[in-house]
Order: structure tokens, then sequence, then C-alpha cells
């Protein structure tokens, strides 16, 4: 497998083909190159250095790129794989990158050509491309990937305000933890889901738990403007640090 770094004339000239949209160009490139479909750029000197595939260039922050499905099927049929993993800190896919941009398109575009939609090695947890997502507020993504079968935790069911699998989850025969619970309430705060916070806050969901950055079910919730979360959140005198 060939591997360049991101400063080598090829690699500059694929990854502008690819962030461009130019398709032509990414033609002639991989035409040219035998093998650099599969080729990994190594990037030195940054946070979050590594080796990434093409396809993670194609999917990289902050997604949307100009004809973004229509490279990732040109890669794909040239022999680059969509479940490539990250070199480096983490492994996630090419999908995880997708889902955490909530590029949506390239996201069919991956799964399309057999991307993992279970595939594992998140920056969330080692998780699911559903656990960038969920965590970092890619609601459509996180949407989309439930509807096209992705499984559901707790924790995701919650932020997304699947209150029906929640429940299944809570009235099961072996229940979350009241630490869970509590998890999964501030999840459903985080995304603003006022009835599903409400359910878990019956059945013993800490009001006032820090989750992700230090943040408070009160400072999450006033962050991503649920208000009526908020106003709830406040009548029942939680607290907020942020």
């Amino acid at each position: 497998m060939q591997t360049l770094t991101s400063e080598e004339p090829l690699a500059v000239a694929v990854t502008e083909a690819i962030r461009g949209g130019d398709l032509p160009g990414l033609r002639r490139l991989l035409a040219g190159h035998p093998g650099l479909a599969t080729a990994r750029i190594t990037e030195r000197g940054k946070e979050g250095k590594g080796t990434r595939s093409l396809l993670h260039i194609a999917a990289d922050w902050p997604g949307h790129l100009p004809h973004g499905p229509e490279v990732v099927a040109v890669l794909v049929a040239a022999g680059a794989d969509p479940n490539a993993r990250f070199g480096g800190a983490h492994e996630e896919t090419p999908l995880h990158w997708a889902a955490s941009n909530d590029d949506v398109p390239v996201l069919d575009a991956l799964l399309a050509a057999g991307a993992d939609i279970e595939a594992p090695g998140a920056v969330i947890a080692g998780g699911t491309p559903l656990a960038d997502a969920r965590a970092f507020g890619q609601w459509r993504a996180a949407r989309r990937l439930v509807e096209r079968g992705a499984r559901t935790t707790l924790q995701d069911a919650a932020t997304l305000g699947l209150l029906d699998r929640v429940r299944a989850y809570v009235e099961s025969d072996e229940p979350p933890s009241p630490a869970d619970i509590t998890s999964a309430f501030w999840g459903a705060c985080h995304g603003g889901h006022l009835s599903t916070a409400q359910y878990l806050r019956a059945h013993g969901a800490d009001i006032d738990r820090r989750g992700y950055d230090g943040l408070t079910p009160l400072d999450v919730a006033r962050r991503e403007d649920a208000e009526d979360v908020v106003r709830w959140l406040r009548g029942l005198g939680a607290t907020g640090g942020a």
C-alpha cells in the first residue's frame, strides 16, 4: 500500500481534486497512478496527526464538499476501501467522519459502497458512527443512520428523543443502572427532548449531573436553545455551571 506525506505533489494534487470536487481531474490521477485509490496520506506536525485514506479526505471536516457522493463513488470504483481506518489516536472510518460532519449525502454514498454502519472506533468511547453523530449534535446524520438501520444504545435513543426505545430499555427485565439513566437524561437534554427527559427524571435521573465539557443538563439544554427543556429544568431547581 502506498503512503504519501501530505506535502508530496501527488498527495497535494489528489487532495485538491477531492476537496474541490474535480471529478475529471480525480479520474486522471487515479488512472495515471495505479494503486492511488488505496494510498494513505500522512499528516505531520498537526493536531490529530496520523494516516488517512482518500475516502477520509472526502469526508473530512467540515464535510459537504462539492460533488461529495460522486467523489466517493469514483474512489470506490478505483479500489478505495469504504471501511478503511484512520491510523493514529483513533480508528475512525470515513463513515465516522461523515457522521461527525452531518454530511448525509456522503454518508449515504459510503453506505451504498459497503461501509459498516456498526463499525467501532469512534473518538467517542470507541463507538459507532452514530455515537459520533449523537455526541457532536449532528442530528440529521444521526437520524439518517437510525433510518438506515443503525443499532441504538439507551444514550443514543434518549439523545434522539426515541421515547419508545428508551422505555424498552428502562422497563426491560434488565433495566439500566441509575448512572446510565442519568447519562441518558443528560443526552435527552442535549437533544432538546422534553418528554424523554421528563420520563427519565421520573425514573430517578440526577438533574445536575455534569456530562461532556463539564456541562450540566441545564447548561447543555441552554447551549442547544432547547427553551422548553430549560424552563422545565429551572422549575425543578436545576443548576448550571457553564
